[in-house]
């Protein structure tokens, strides 16, 4: 386990999965419009203790419903736009936002585990460095992405999977607790 206290600083940035770490993940379902996007309890918080710490922020998120019809790209702009606007409001901030449209079985798709969206983020933000990074996510495919990115990883909730994070912890807000 990595001691996060004091490997952290001000030049690290911080990639986050967003359904089951930032909001509720609907089981077998998608968050389809602004109405059913509710953030967990003490992420707010988070992203305000977040701001001060890390240099970028970045959201990575795997959004096949698109794909599926179940939503437009549009959509999940509003609802991004929302909950950034709910964030910013509380002194936090997101400086980036990557999404994957795709179907897991479109070929050669960049959904999380493919590490192409810490690539991108990389580009548009030249001064990330990727071994001073940290993933934090719930599910195997977000630890996988971090590690095939070269990333520090955090598991947040008990969901058991295959691969081995670096740390874990019940709660974004218990995460975010240990950098004060």
């Amino acid at each position: 386990m990595m001691d996060w206290k004091n490997e952290t600083d001000s030049s690290w940035t911080l990639f986050l999965d967003r359904d089951g770490v930032i909001n509720v993940r609907l089981i077998d379902d998608y968050v389809k419009n602004i109405n059913e996007f509710e953030f967990l309890p003490g992420v707010i918080e988070a992203f305000e203790i977040f701001a001060k710490r890390f240099k970028k922020i970045i959201i990575v998120t795997n959004q096949q419903g698109v794909a599926k019809g179940l939503m437009s790209l549009e959509t999940v702009h509003d609802i991004h736009d929302f909950m950034i606007e709910q964030i910013e409001n509380h002194k936090g901030r997101v400086d980036g936002i990557y999404i994957c449209p795709q179907l897991k079985s479109e070929p050669d798709n960049y959904r999380k585990p493919s590490p192409k969206m810490a690539f991108m983020a990389k580009v548009d933000f030249p001064e990330i460095d990727l071994q001073k990074s940290i993933m934090v996510g719930d599910s195997n495919s977000d630890i996988e992405f971090g590690q095939n990115a070269g990333m520090h990883t955090i598991l947040i909730g008990d969901e058991e999977i295959k691969s081995v994070p670096d740390d874990k912890f019940d709660s974004l807000i218990s995460f975010a607790n240990t950098l004060k």
